[in-house]
């Protein structure tokens, strides 16, 4: 068979550099981010900057809304709550990292529960809302487990020492399937005749795991951090809507619901960018401070 030779428009396009056909395929993605990131952060830095209600012109009010930011008790009760929350990131690294070694190890039933883990990751948050919110509210199954076992039943959702901490399982349990999916890829790439050294060595199990199987897979978690970081303060504003809406008080008010409260209840558009930009600000630090240690620890 003969070699089919490029048409001469696309000669002619390409001519004697053919990363221009790399860039036909990046320019569209490109052009996406730019459209639907780029500008949007660009502008919502600017308008932090004014009085803007969406009715009326904008207004330059300088550093006026960061300022109200520092006196806003319920701005700063969702700093705590987001606090706590990352507080809570070693459970949703070590929990998919232990069940994903389990499975890797060859539990029994060990595709069953790598399916069954990653299901909830694939539901909607609106669905895992309305899922819980049937468990976990006063006279709901979780409660009706309680009386059945002689225990006094508890409000989940409606008591602001429990609501967050709710919150926050309900998420866990929605998005570790996807950690698992990775610690599980990571640990396909760990040698598997230093396994076998060990065992012939006598090694115990936790032993194997702590200074052959981690180490190995260090990069894999420390990418798993960051990304874990970021979604658990982006992706939680579903789940909040449809369980507590934010309450009982602020309790469970995180930065990116009250964005939505200011910008959509409120209509301060503008105070809301200053919210954003600083909750940008927070995950930049974050991801840049992670970034850094995966980087350094790649050198040593």
């Amino acid at each position: 068979m003969t070699e089919r030779q490029p048409s001469a428009a696309r000669r002619r396009f390409l001519g004697d550099n053919p990363e221009r056909l790399g860039w036909l395929f990046v320019v569209p993605a490109l052009a996406l981010v730019i459209i639907f990131r780029i500008v949007p952060l660009i502008w919502g830095f600017g308008t932090s900057f004014t009085d803007y209600n969406g009715m009326v012109a904008p207004r330059f009010i300088g550093l006026a809304n960061y300022a109200s930011l520092t006196h806003d008790p319920v701005f700063m009760d969702s700093i705590v709550n987001m606090l706590i929350l990352l507080a809570t990131l070693p459970i949703w690294i070590g929990l998919p990292l232990v069940l994903a070694i389990l499975i890797h190890q060859g539990v029994p039933g060990g595709k069953l529960f790598r399916a069954v883990y990653f299901f909830p990751a694939v539901l909607s948050s609106v669905i895992v809302g309305a899922i819980f919110n049937m468990l976990l509210r006063y006279d709901g199954s979780f409660n009706a487990m309680l009386k059945g076992i002689g225990l006094s039943p508890v409000d989940w959702l409606g008591n602001s020492s429990t609501a967050l901490f709710s919150l926050i399982a309900v998420q866990l349990w929605a998005t570790f399937g996807m950690s698992l999916l990775i610690f599980l890829a990571g640990l396909s790439t760990v040698p598997s005749d230093m396994l076998e050294a060990a065992k012939l060595d006598g090694a115990k199990l936790m032993a194997t795991w702590w200074y052959i199987v981690i180490p190995s897979i260090r990069p894999i978690i420390e990418f798993a951090a960051v990304v874990t970081t970021i979604g658990m303060l982006t992706s939680m504003f579903g789940l909040i809507y449809v369980l507590t809406a934010g309450g009982p008080g602020t309790s469970t008010t995180l930065p990116e619901f009250l964005i939505w409260l200011e910008q959509g209840r409120m209509n301060r558009p503008g105070y809301a960018s200053a919210i954003s930009m600083v909750l940008f600000a927070m995950m930049a630090g974050l991801a840049f401070i992670q970034i850094r240690i995966m980087s350094r620890n790649a050198s040593l």
